[in-house]
């Protein structure tokens, strides 16, 4: 049976936390109206046995849906692309492994998106928790539905762990920017947010756990960078409408003196005089038309942040080893564990 859901999980040295995670889904319920669906975890290069702990994981103990395939180190952007890849559910829903579902997270979500057939991206409401404790989300991390485009660009408003998305809008907008070893999620989504409204079920039915030492924001520096060069794809592309690039070219240019300034004070001067032109051009020229020498600005950007190679191998459901190297072709993956290999099972 088609999974009407697939759950995208991305894991980097979570051992313990990717367990408690998976027990969250395997507790998903929704009465004779549970929708069916399968989980993709993808292991992100872990060191600390988390891939040994899946090829083990036992399958009979309630989360016989589950495939899994490892990489490496590339970060959660290659990471849930890889696992989309595989996915064949009309939903897309992903949970980071520091985070955890409620019960009836999927059923009510899925419920929602079946009754509005217009709405492309939904989220949940959340309960934060830092270092074990509850803590109140400031103001400006409200969730809120409807056109969150200007108000997306200072502040990232969806979180991926809330976040259900239909299939062929992750299509339309290319996925994850796998460049970006941080602020991929806020990269999508401001891409998703120029053109989609964003449907809201304002109950916590997702827990947001932070203040661990794995947390990606807390281990990458110099986020802003990311930020930017999100950015500057949104002014590079001729279709975004005035209104949104004229907010877009003023907070890009925000971001850019701020950034260049922290260069400044670790002596990257030509960097810094790099992107104080790239302010200017930003809100004189960019916040008109998109322009060659934003696309020389953003070639420029992506180089900075550096380069990156996968190698990925994979195991099916019950697997104790590697089934096999994919290299870079993970649709490989999905066509042997359809049609090839044993079938991947999933809930109901």
């Amino acid at each position: 049976m088609t999974p009407a859901i697939s759950v995208i999980i991305p894991t980097y040295n979570r051992r313990a936390m990717l367990r408690e995670a998976l027990a969250s889904v395997a507790a998903q319920r929704g009465g004779n109206s549970e929708p069916a669906f399968e989980v993709i975890i993808v292991d992100d290069g872990s060191t600390d046995g988390t891939w040994h702990e899946l090829s083990k994981y036992d399958l009979s103990a309630g989360c016989d849906n589950i495939r899994a395939i490892r990489t490496e180190r590339r970060g959660p952007a290659t990471a849930r692309n890889r696992g989309v890849a595989l996915a064949r559910g009309a939903l897309i829903a992903f949970l980071d492994s520091d985070d955890l579902w409620m019960p009836e997270k999927l059923a009510r979500q899925s419920r929602f998106m079946r009754d509005h057939p217009g709405c492309a991206i939904s989220q949940t409401g959340e309960t934060w928790l830092r270092g074990g404790r509850r803590v109140n989300p400031g103001r400006r991390h409200r969730k809120r539905s409807g056109d969150i485009f200007i108000d997306a660009l200072r502040t990232c408003l969806i979180s991926p762990s809330a976040a259900i998305l239909r299939r062929e809008l992750f299509d339309e907008v290319g996925g994850f920017d796998e460049d970006m070893a941080a602020c991929e999620d806020y990269d999508l989504w401001l891409r998703i947010l120029a053109r989609h409204e964003v449907g809201l079920l304002d109950e916590p039915l997702t827990v947001r756990r932070a203040g661990h030492p794995g947390q990606l924001s807390a281990t990458v520096a110099a986020l802003d960078r990311f930020r930017i060069l999100a950015l500057a794809k949104l002014l590079a592309d001729a279709s975004l409408a005035a209104a949104r690039r004229t907010a877009a070219a003023a907070v890009m240019a925000e971001k850019c003196l701020i950034y260049g300034k922290g260069l400044t004070r670790r002596g990257r001067h030509g960097d810094a005089d790099f992107f104080a032109e790239t302010a200017q051009s930003a809100l004189e020229r960019w916040s008109i038309a998109p322009d060659a020498a934003l696309n020389a600005a953003c070639v420029r950007m992506r180089a900075m942040l550096g380069p990156c190679c996968t190698s990925v191998v994979a195991i099916e459901p019950g697997a104790h080893a590697c089934a096999g190297e994919l290299g870079d072709d993970i649709l490989a993956a999905r066509s042997r564990a359809i049609q090839g290999g044993p079938a991947p099972l999933i809930y109901r």
